[in-house]
């Protein structure tokens, strides 16, 4: 096995711990966008990272185009190393406005996101709904996986994240955290380029906002999705998905 095979094996690891029903989440996802757009779907994954979704989108659908979208330096190294046929990797900061602008053309059939976009504030998240809905066709896709709490309905929002713990502890693996995962790549030297980037941009994950779930329906209608609504959840573990 090569070094970024091992750490993108540490990384699913390290992510599992956390996301318990990581992989059928991710099931969930590509099963909607083969529904909604056949089996070679033009699709966006926002903030892809190491192109976890991507691959296994690929994997399922051998002639889907996809393009991730990511500005962690050493994410798309890795997801590079093991880049399928299909994928197109763009570094883009999707709280910059003029993102989008940095991609293939549209139309796109579907764009999806994965344990990724709740770093983003109201205002980001808003200006990226609305750059989505210019880069879909009419009739197109976007759903995102994500942990998202009804801020409406608290005591069932501490219910949900009381079964988030529950499941956590039940199906935990040992395996690193994500900050140990980090330290021990800090120590690959392969990387090294793709490091040295990232603490040039001074890159890390903003502080974690706690958007709710009715803010992202909200923005999502703003934009101009006709449809909103929740197809699968797990505690907060959720499938939010949206027609344009």
């Amino acid at each position: 096995m090569t070094a970024p095979a091992r750490w993108l094996q540490r990384w699913d690891a390290q992510q599992e711990g956390y996301l318990p029903d990581r992989e059928e989440r991710f099931e969930v996802l590509v099963d909607l966008v083969e529904a909604v757009a056949g089996p070679r779907p033009r699709v966006v994954d926002l903030a892809c990272g190491p192109a976890s979704l991507a691959t296994r989108m690929l994997a399922r659908l051998p002639d889907a185009e996809v393009v991730g979208v990511d500005t962690d330096p050493v994410l798309l190294a890795l997801a590079r190393s093991t880049a399928s046929p299909g994928l197109t990797l763009v570094d883009a900061d999707l709280r910059e406005p003029g993102w989008a602008g940095h991609l293939p053309a549209g139309p796109y059939d579907a764009v999806v996101s994965t344990t990724a976009l709740h770093w983003l504030h109201e205002p980001d998240l808003r200006q990226v709904y609305a750059a989505c809905a210019g880069l879909l066709r009419p009739g197109g896709l976007l759903v995102n996986g994500d942990h998202l709490r009804a801020h409406g309905s608290p005591r069932l929002v501490e219910l949900a994240l009381g079964l988030d713990q529950r499941r956590a502890e039940r199906h935990a693996v040992q395996a690193e955290d994500w900050a140990a995962w980090w330290s021990a790549v800090r120590q690959d030297r392969e990387l090294g380029d793709a490091l040295a980037e990232r603490d040039r941009r001074a890159f890390d994950h903003p502080e974690r906002s706690e958007t709710s779930r009715e803010v992202h329906e909200r923005a999502l209608r703003d934009a101009g999705f006709s449809e909103v609504d929740v197809l699968w959840r797990k505690g907060t573990d959720t499938v939010l998905a949206a027609l344009r």
